[in-house]
């Protein structure tokens, strides 16, 4: 028995002994291991050590912090989505600069991008001057009075009765007061820059700019409060959910006033037959189309002003296949009426379809949406050459596209509406009552004609006064040697393509005797 226990206490000093040497070794190994680094990292050793036991001692004393709450991640979604929306349709710049630059000639391309580019940083200063004020802020049903300079009280993203501040019609989105004037922002900077593609090619700079200024700040913040400033026009229940009057078709009428007061270019109209004089570039003409595709799937979907993923996804689908028909009507239309399928009018036929569908992208099914722009797609080849026979000489189709097809988009609510209760975003209040073929009668029709008309003819007025005053006082046009010579030498100075072969004569047509005297 005393052998068996001595046996026993031998094992079990042998174990601890055994675990002694081997954590001794290992002690020494690492001891060793530590002599053979340089001193500079020796050094760094003491200092990891610290900062070790100082994140464990944080981690143990911390005490865990609350996280977001549902409704403050809400309102992080939907600026995150209204900020995203706001940067495609700011892009949409490149693509009308694109586009316009591609469909007038060479010697007026730094003009034209020069425009382009110039016409959104005045719209900025302009928009949060006065327009934003005028558009948004509580005043009348014709005016706004206040958020000049977006000041003024303002407790956003609160909503509804909780809200308090002068901007009472933007009261329904739940964002902050800055993510809402950066989305109505880039839609006023694309009414101004509509007019440009119109008056392209004869225009001075300097007027230009002052009459984008005069636009931005005071003729389109007007009309739009008429709509979405909660003014006159929305209480008879006029709905524009993003554009197709309050944007486009605004940037339409002052470009049909433009280009009448202007006259056409030289050489347009010989022994009273219509000239073409067609654009230089179409493979960046072809770019700026799809720029302004792309740009639509924010201008539409982010006026939801939220991340409600059932009405985005719907508007981006009505807003994609309006375009896509649009596009193939024109396609077919052009080659019937004109014997071959033009690509001027093919992308001219995107851009209309897309323009037709704005104002009831959230308000109509997908099938109703490939109706509103078939019809757009057709009616914006005949409108183009309808204005060419009238000597409204428009080099890119701006009126056609966005003051005709805005027109008849505004019209297309009144007809093909679902009227509420049939999509969760649009409810009683929130839309426009069935449309005419969703067997709701002729009243929103008559709604949306009359809204129409009224946005029309104050824009017509408006702007027919600016174009006269500046051509009473600065001038409007250029001179005809400038014309012929092009605009990048008379008004800027510098060639878009210097070193290249240039057009076989200044005009690069064959020059005739016009019949309008230029």
């Amino acid at each position: 028995m005393y052998q068996q226990k001595s046996r026993t206490r031998n094992r079990r000093f042998s174990t601890r002994n055994y675990a002694k040497s081997r954590q001794s070794n290992s002690q020494i190994q690492i001891f060793n291991l530590v002599k053979k680094l340089s001193p500079s990292w020796q050094a760094c050793i003491p200092l990891a050590c610290l900062i070790v036991l100082g994140w464990s001692y944080v981690a143990v004393a911390q005490a865990p912090a609350a996280g977001p709450t549902t409704a403050e991640l809400k309102v992080a979604l939907d600026t995150l989505w209204v900020a995203i929306a706001a940067f495609l349709v700011f892009f949409m710049n490149a693509g009308f600069g694109m586009l316009e630059t591609g469909f007038c000639r060479q010697k007026n391309a730094v003009n034209v991008l020069a425009k382009n580019l110039i016409v959104f940083a005045l719209a900025t200063v302009a928009f949060w001057a006065i327009g934003f004020g005028l558009m948004f802020g509580d005043g009348n049903d014709f005016i706004g009075f206040n958020g000049f300079f977006l000041s003024g009280e303002d407790n956003s993203p609160a909503t509804g009765e909780a809200y308090k501040g002068v901007f009472s019609a933007l009261s329904w989105a739940g964002v902050p007061l800055a993510a809402k004037f950066l989305f109505q922002l880039v839609f006023a900077g694309t009414a101004a820059t509509i007019v440009s593609g119109a008056v392209a090619e004869r225009i001075k700079f300097v007027d230009f700019l002052i009459f984008s200024l005069l636009l931005v700040g005071i003729a389109y913040p007007i009309t739009g409060h008429w709509i979405w400033g909660a003014g006159w026009l929305a209480d008879r229940g006029f709905w524009d959910f993003a554009g197709s009057t309050v944007v486009h078709s605004v940037g339409g009428w002052a470009a049909l006033m433009g280009a009448a007061f202007l006259g056409p270019r030289i050489g347009k109209y010989q022994d009273k037959q219509v000239v073409a004089l067609p654009g230089h570039n179409m493979s960046i003409a072809t770019l700026g189309c799809l720029i302004l595709w792309l740009g639509w799937f924010g201008f539409n979907p982010g006026s939801v002003m939220a991340a409600d993923p059932s009405a985005i996804t719907h508007i981006a689908l009505t807003t994609n296949m309006a375009g896509a028909v649009g596009g193939i009507a024109a396609t077919i239309t052009a080659w019937l009426y004109l014997g071959k399928p033009d690509l001027s009018m093919i992308i001219n036929g995107i851009l209309a379809g897309l323009v037709g569908v704005t104002a009831s992208c959230a308000y109509v099914s997908i099938p109703s949406s490939a109706i509103i722009g078939l019809i757009a797609g057709v009616i914006v080849v005949f409108a183009v050459t309808f204005f060419d026979k009238l000597g409204i000489d428009d080099p890119v189709g701006a009126t056609s596209v966005h003051l005709v097809c805005g027109v008849w988009g505004t019209l297309a609510v009144g007809l093909w509406s679902v009227g509420p209760g049939v999509y969760s975003w649009y409810g009683e209040g929130l839309g426009p009552a069935k449309g005419l073929f969703a067997g709701g009668g002729l009243g929103q029709l008559i709604t949306q004609f009359l809204g129409a008309a009224a946005v029309g003819g104050m824009t017509v007025l408006v702007s027919s006064i600016f174009w006269l005053v500046l051509k009473a006082t600065l001038g409007i046009r250029v001179t005809r040697e400038e014309e012929l010579e092009g605009l990048d030498i008379g008004e800027h100075g510098m060639e878009a393509y210097s070193g290249f072969l240039k057009e076989a004569s200044p005009g690069g047509f064959a020059e005739g005797k016009t019949s309008d005297g230029y």
